[in-house]
C-alpha cells in the first residue's frame, strides 16, 4: 500500500513512524514534512504541490502520485475540505470532510452539535458583541472559560478567574486582537472541576475502535500555569481511574457522536477526538477535534502494535478492522523541547545536537522531529515546537526517568521543556 502522510509537525512524524513498520505499508511519503521525515527518507518532492494552493490544486497534486491511502494529519486543511477534494477523485483517505470537520472548525457549532444530540457538556452562551459579552459574563459567574469560535493553532482556549480579566480578554478576541478572525466570535462557558482526558477514536462511518486514553499539558508553565500552547506534553494511561473503566465512560459518548454526525448526513471516517473533563457528575464534553492529537499522538502510538495501516486503511474504507492493532500494556510518557519564549516570539535556526542512537531508542525512546528542518546537512530548529520525546516503562515513574534522561541529550541553544509532564499521576503536585 502507497500511502501519504500530510502534514508537517510531531504528530505527523509520529504517524508515519507508526505507519512504516506496518505490514501493508510499502511506500512511504510525507508533504510537507519536517527535518526528521526527510532523515527518514520520507519526503514528497513534488514541485506542483505548494502549502498556499487550495484544496482542489492539492488534491490533483497528490492524485499524481497514485497513493492507495492519504493520511491528512491537521485540522486546516481538513477544515478547508482536502479531504473532500481528494475523495472525489476516487482516493481513499483517513480524515473527516469540510462537513465533519467543522466539529473543530467552529466552537459554536460544536457546543450547538452537543446541545441537539443530548452530549453532556458545560454551559456556554455565544458572543460575537460586547453587549452579549457582559450578559453572558453575568450570568456565567466568577471563574469562566473563553474560547474563540475558530481554529487558533490550539492556543485559543483562556482560563479567567476574574470578571473583569475575563471582560478585557473577550474584548481583545472581539476586536481581532488576540487571535484574528478566529476570535471575533467567541464562547464563555462555565469552569467544570475535575480532570482532563483525551479519547481519541478510529472512525469507519459508523464504529469506532478507541486507542489508549492520554491526557494533555497545554500549559507552557510548570504546574500548569501560564498561556496555553499547542501542548507541552502527554502521558498515558490516565490516573486516577484505570484504563478500561475510563474507556468505558468514553465509549458512550463517542458512540453518540457518531450516530450524531450520521443522523446530520456526515459520512465520517477519519480520527474523533474527544477532549473530557472527569467531574463528580460523570464525563463532560471540552471539545471535539478532528485529527489526532499533539503531541497525544507521539505518547499514545509508541503503545499501539500490529498493522497501523490497515486500522486507517479500513476506516476509509468503511471497513473498521479493530483487530489489526493490540495494545502495549506499558505506560507512556511523552515532553516536547521548544524554543524558548514559545508560545510568544522565539528564535529558529538553532543547530541541534545529540540525536545520535541513544541506547533504548525504537524499543523504550522515541525522538519524534516537529519544528526542524535540514539545511547543508545539518539540523537546525524552525519552530516553537521542535522536538518530542516520549518513552516507555512498566509504570510512568519509569517512563518519565527514561524519558527525561534522552532529553538531557538533546541540545540547541534556546531549548525549553516543562520538567513536570504527568505531575498529577506521579506525585502530589510534584515533578521532576
Amino acid at each position: 500500500m502507497r500511502v501519504i502522510v500530510i502534514g508537517a509537525g510531531g504528530r505527523e512524524h509520529a504517524l508515519a513512524w507508526r505507519l512504516a513498520s506496518s505490514p501493508s505499508v510499502g511506500k512511504l511519503r510525507v508533504w510537507p514534512g519536517n527535518g526528521g521525515t526527510e532523515l527518514a527518507g520520507w519526503a514528497l518532492v513534488d514541485p506542483t504541490l505548494a502549502a498556499a494552493a487550495g484544496a482542489d490544486a492539492q488534491a490533483a497534486a497528490l492524485a499524481a502520485q497514485a497513493p492507495d491511502l492519504v493520511v491528512i494529519g491537521p485540522e486546516a486543511p481538513l477544515v478547508a475540505g482536502l479531504a473532500d477534494a481528494l475523495r472525489a477523485r476516487g482516493i481513499a483517505v483517513f480524515g473527516p470532510g469540510a462537513a465533519g470537520a467543522r466539529l473543530e472548525g467552529s466552537k459554536l457549532f460544536a457546543k450547538a452539535f452537543c446541545e441537539r444530540h443530548g452530549l453532556p457538556t458545560a454551559r456556554a452562551w455565544a458572543v460575537a458583541s460586547l453587549a452579549e459579552l457582559d450578559a453572558a459574563l453575568a450570568a456565567a459567574g466568577e471563574a469562566v472559560v473563553l474560547k474563540a469560535d475558530g481554529l487558533a493553532g490550539g492556543k485559543g482556549v483562556l482560563l479567567l478567574d476574574a470578571r473583569a480579566e475575563a471582560r478585557a480578554a473577550g474584548a481583545a478576541m472581539l476586536a481581532g486582537e488576540s487571535f484574528g478572525a478566529a476570535g471575533r466570535r467567541l464562547l464563555v462557558e462555565e469552569r467544570l472541576e475535575g480532570y482532563e482526558v483525551s479519547l481519541l477514536a478510529v472512525c469507519d462511518g459508523e464504529r469506532f475502535c478507541l486507542l489508549p486514553p492520554s491526557q494533555d499539558h497545554k500549559r507552557v508553565g510548570a504546574g500548569d500555569r501560564g498561556p496555553n500552547t499547542g501542548g507541552m506534553g502527554a502521558y498515558s494511561p490516565v490516573a486516577p481511574i484505570g484504563e478500561a473503566e475510563l474507556s468505558a465512560l468514553g465509549a458512550p459518548l463517542i458512540a453518540r457522536s457518531l450516530a450524531g454526525l450520521a443522523a446530520e448526513g456526515i459520512d465520517y471516517r477519519g480520527l474523533l477526538y474527544a477532549g473530557l473533563m472527569i467531574t463528580a457528575q460523570g464525563p463532560r464534553l471540552l471539545e471535539f477535534n478532528c485529527r489526532f492529537g499533539d503531541p497525544e499522538t507521539q505518547a499514545v502510538l509508541p503503545r499501539v502494535t500490529g498493522d497501523f495501516g490497515r486500522l486507517l486503511a479500513g476506516a476509509a474504507a468503511g471497513r473498521l478492522e479493530p483487530e489489526a492493532i493490540a495494545l502495549r500494556p506499558e505506560a507512556s510518557l511523552c515532553v516536547v523541547l521548544a524554543a524558548e519564549g514559545y508560545p510568544g516570539d522565539y528564535r529558529v535556526g538553532e543547530p541541534i545536537s545529540g540525536l545520535e542512537p541513544q541506547p533504548g531508542d525504537g524499543e523504550t525512546q522515541f525522538v519524534f522531529h516537529a519544528g526542524t528542518r535540514l539545511e547543508s546537512g545539518r539540523l537546525l530548529s524552525a519552530g516553537g515546537r521542535v522536538l518530542a520525546v516520549t518513552a516507555l516503562g512498566r509504570d510512568l515513574p519509569q517512563a518519565a526517568e527514561r524519558c527525561y534522561q534522552r532529553l538531557d541529550t538533546v541540545r540547541f541553544a534556546n531549548r525549553y521543556l516543562r520538567r513536570d509532564i504527568g505531575w498529577r499521576a506521579l506525585s502530589k503536585g510534584g515533578g521532576r
